[in-house]
């Protein structure tokens, strides 16, 4: 896959970003790829929802997962706008997904490169490739600009 592909994957990933930005959540935004076709598209929603789990990757997998009828995304590739935390990037092995590309570092609680590396623990029966810092400063200047207008 080229890097033009993964930008364009990425730029879907941001607007859902955009819209929980535009909802007052956390600027986080994912989509499943399968093939050339999105399967599933999320933002982060905890706040609307009351739920802690509503990250925009746990939303997309189950959506991936039902739209395709099986927890099994083997083929699937996911794309999100900040580094998964440890929840859902435990996710992603038990989903099985084939790859995370990913935007910007999660410095308060990434399980991929940042804080641990949880896809990397051995032991596990199903391994993600990573692929970090796709269009990370667009990511990262969303991120900054919800957080500074939280604190304003």
């Amino acid at each position: 896959m080229s890097e033009s592909e993964h930008n364009t994957y990425m730029q879907i990933a941001l607007s859902e970003a955009q819209k929980a930005f535009e909802n007052d959540e956390v600027p986080v935004g994912a989509v499943v790829r399968l093939n050339d076709e999105i399967i599933a598209r999320a933002h982060d929603q905890r706040e609307h929802s009351g739920d802690p789990t509503a990250h925009a990757e746990l939303l997309a997998l189950r959506m991936a997962a039902q739209r395709l009828g099986d927890w099994r995304l083997e083929q699937c590739i996911l794309y999100t706008t900040l580094e998964p935390c440890p929840m859902c990037a435990g996710a992603l092995i038990m989903a099985r997904i084939k790859c995370l590309v990913y935007g910007a570092p999660n410095l308060k609680s990434g399980a991929v490169e940042t804080k641990c590396r949880l896809l990397e623990c051995s032991g596990f029966t199903h391994s993600v490739e990573v692929i970090a810092g796709v269009m990370a400063d667009e990511s990262r200047s969303l991120l900054a600009r919800f957080f500074a207008q939280k604190r304003s």
